[in-house]
């Protein structure tokens, strides 16, 4: 294991001083979510020909400030995917590489950890740290993780691709628990992967195929009740979920804006529409 984790960090050491896939220095970008309109109630591709592009873009995120726009890239020429950032830095953001991608990274709710799947990144005031370890907990044989989001409260939320379905992951007097498999309300339907839970555990959103979905897999969201149990899976609706392949939902830090993917592009709604589906009787 630390043969492995020391490779990755190479790798990230060896690739943060060059620039990303198709980086034009003359373009100037100013104003708040790199500099795009905001979209309303139906679905936009998110700024095209920065972000989504002809290559394969995914898992974008914002850090609590706003000031940092990660997302993962797959040059359709070389297949190498890459981890990349845009900062706003005196009022103008910029574009650079992380490393190599490693899992579906997603940033804790503090912006201070980078979490990698099964592994992850802490900030410091000169960049990001190695690349970690979860450790044995999160790393067994029979099972493997993509994307792992966490809440304010050190809850994390894991999808499982070899055995197809969600798992949680709690504290409990300062001890992190084993990540146990969830109710059938949210494993329910095949290829249930992506979980993105909000940072106060109010509600959880992942991407699966089930019977009522409109085709391939579409994004779903459950509402947490008022006795800690996860309500009904409901499918997020044609705002956002079509025939095609819907994945990756995210809600931004300011709460503002779901991010997903819709195959090779990254897609932004507003997501006032989230509050529209919480059951009304909870």
């Amino acid at each position: 294991m630390k043969q492995i984790c020391g490779l990755i960090s190479l790798l990230f050491l060896s690739a943060i001083s060059n620039k990303s896939i198709g980086q034009n220095d003359s373009l100037v970008i100013k104003g708040s979510y790199l500099g795009q309109q905001p979209p309303g109630l139906n679905a936009e591709v998110f700024a095209p020909g920065i972000v989504s592009t002809k290559h394969r873009d995914f898992s974008g995120f914002f850090s609590p400030d706003m000031q940092e726009f990660y997302f993962t890239r797959r040059d359709n020429e070389t297949e190498e995917w890459t981890l990349i950032v845009y900062k706003n830095e005196n009022s103008q953001w910029s574009e650079s590489t992380v490393g190599p991608r490693v899992g579906r990274p997603i940033l804790s709710p503090d912006g201070n950890t980078m979490h990698l799947g099964k592994y992850y990144m802490e900030r410091t005031e000169t960049g990001w740290t190695d690349v970690k370890s979860l450790g044995p907990m999160f790393d067994g044989e029979d099972w493997g993780i993509m994307r792992l989001s966490a809440s304010e409260n050190g809850t994390y939320v894991l999808d499982d691709y070899k055995g197809d379905g969600i798992r949680i992951s709690t504290l409990e007097n300062g001890e992190r628990l084993p990540p146990r498999k969830m109710s059938p309300a949210i494993n329910t339907g095949k290829n249930s992967a992506h979980p993105f839970i909000s940072p106060d555990e109010s509600y959880l959103i992942w991407d699966t195929e089930r019977e009522d979905g409109h085709g391939d897999s579409d994004l779903y969201i459950s509402f947490r009740k008022k006795d800690g149990s996860w309500g009904e899976a409901i499918n997020m609706g044609d705002k956002v979920n079509t025939e095609s392949w819907e994945a990756g939902g995210y809600v931004t830090p300011d709460g503002k804006y779901l991010f997903f993917n819709r195959h090779h592009d990254m897609y932004w709604v507003n997501a006032k529409f989230i509050e529209d589906l919480r059951p009304k009787l909870d």
